[in-house]
């Protein structure tokens, strides 16, 4: 009769699954998990303070800040293709020996002018160690928009990641929110529904003692039906319980304590934050303006932009300057001096220079200069959706809002008339003027009424915060 006669069970256990509706990462929960044997101490947190803790321990933000870093130092690392660049290799070798003039016989008389053969007879010229040093020095002049294109196009990447961090912060936010609100709406559900279930509890012993006593026309199947409801509060109080300590949980990960801490919160029941001021426009045009995502298309598009100019540049030249030398030295082989003939075994030499540097595939340039414009087109395309997409946005959470405050406003004076009916269903019941079937109607009705507000007010203020969010109002 309980349950069927109004779907108590389906509405009731509905309201309660959505209220902390909170899920924390694994990576966090095992480091939190970490700290359970250290020794606790009893902290009491606003939701601003949880929320402050969490945005200066939450390793999600830390991770994007570190990835931020990344691309600060990507474009160091481009910017340094414009300083001198030094290439040196040395090494230690062996050589054929050689001594005497390069004729055999040692000279060169007319018509007796033979040139030696004896390269590679080892064993009678021998072995030399081979000393050898090769060096450039240097410094590019000219790339024709290489350095230039390839280090905006980095520097638009670096604010990407900065605006990444953002969005993570809100996220953390709206995971702080999510979890304090949860927790306070799931205590809030236990407290009335531990005074239903008293309140059952003592119906049930009148009840019983009216039918032991013969002494009204109570019946043994309204016993049943108190029992049966009080049966099922008993469980949806345990539910609660249960989501109050997940909400609690979840917060000390968020708020970076250690597990054995105690956490309390500074509020004591959940109450309705303000109404956000402005109308749809106006947060439209915030949203437009404000939000992270903004930036980022206005700073992918520049990347992009660059990229393609980049990879037209890399069919051109680069015009560099510099220094190159060589040092060889075979102790074991005597030096020839004669100019017109390099010995790279015995040979030093140090030149300034300057010139021009190719490195060119025409097939290979031209289909990365497309890849890149494809992907120009493409973030073109999504900027277009996002100035459509994000207004949208906005005028889903703002009418949400509207209509959870409004629904919120009803169901406040609807659950104080629900619990009036309850009382006074009750007192005449315990006065033997009011049937078992009325109460349980009362009962029934006051529940119901009750945890639709605590959800309604719930759902609210998380919409509240939803529409922060997408109207990129920092925390």
């Amino acid at each position: 009769m309980w349950a069927a006669g109004t779907g108590l069970g389906k509405k009731f256990g509905m309201g309660f699954s959505r209220w902390p509706g909170m899920r924390v990462g694994v990576a966090l929960m095992a480091g939190w998990l970490a700290s359970a044997n250290a020794s606790g101490e009893t902290i009491t947190l606003s939701l601003e303070q949880a929320m402050q803790r969490a945005l200066e321990t939450d390793p999600r933000i830390t991770e994007r800040q570190h990835l931020v870093g990344s691309a600060q130092a990507l474009s160091q690392e481009v910017q340094g293709n414009k300083d001198w660049k030094f290439d040196a290799n040395t090494f230690l070798a062996i050589s054929p020996g050689v001594e005497g003039s390069p004729f055999q016989g040692g000279g060169c008389a007319p018509g007796n002018c033979t040139l030696r053969s004896d390269k590679y007879e080892l064993q009678k010229n021998g072995l030399s160690p081979w000393f050898n040093l090769q060096l450039t020095l240097i410094k590019p002049l000219y790339t024709f928009g290489k350095v230039e294109n390839y280090a905006a196009a980095a520097q638009s990447n670096v604010q990407v990641k900065e605006h990444d961090v953002r969005i993570q912060r809100a996220a953390t936010i709206l995971d702080v929110k999510r979890a304090y609100y949860g927790y306070l709406a799931a205590q809030d559900g236990r407290r009335f529904l531990e005074d239903v279930r008293t309140r059952i509890a003592k119906a049930i012993g009148v009840a019983q003692k009216w039918l032991d006593d013969g002494e009204s026309d109570i019946r043994q199947a309204d016993i049943f039906a108190l029992q049966a409801g009080h049966s099922l509060i008993s469980r949806y109080i345990s539910q609660a319980e249960g989501m109050q300590k997940i909400a609690l949980e979840g917060l000390k990960v968020l708020s970076g304590l250690k597990a054995a801490d105690e956490l309390q919160l500074a509020d004591k029941t959940l109450s309705p934050v303000a109404l956000p001021g402005g109308g749809l426009p106006e947060l439209q045009q915030q949203a437009l303006v404000q939000r992270p995502e903004i930036f980022q298309v206005e700073a992918g598009l520049k990347a992009r932009h660059a990229l393609v100019e980049a990879r037209r540049a890399d069919a051109l030249p680069n015009l560099y300057a510099g220094v190159a030398g060589v040092l060889s030295y075979s102790p074991n082989r005597e030096r020839l001096d004669n100019p017109y003939i390099y010995d790279p075994f015995n040979e030093s030499g140090l030149t300034p220079m300057i010139g021009l540097k190719w490195d060119w595939q025409r097939g290979v340039q031209r289909a990365k200069v497309a890849q890149e414009q494809a992907e120009l087109n493409a973030l073109i395309a999504k900027s277009a959706l996002a100035q459509q997409g994000i207004p949208f946005q906005v005028a889903e959470q703002y009418y949400q809002v509207q209509s959870e405050h409004a629904a919120l406003q009803d169901l406040s004076e609807g659950s104080r008339h629900a619990r009036r009916w309850m009382v006074g269903r009750y007192a005449d019941f315990e006065a033997g003027l009011e049937t078992a079937d009325r109460v349980i109607s009362a009962f029934q009705g006051y529940v119901l009424t009750q945890t639709d507000y605590i959800k309604t007010l719930y759902e609210y203020n998380m919409r509240v915060a939803q529409l922060q969010n997408v109207t990129g109002t920092e925390p």
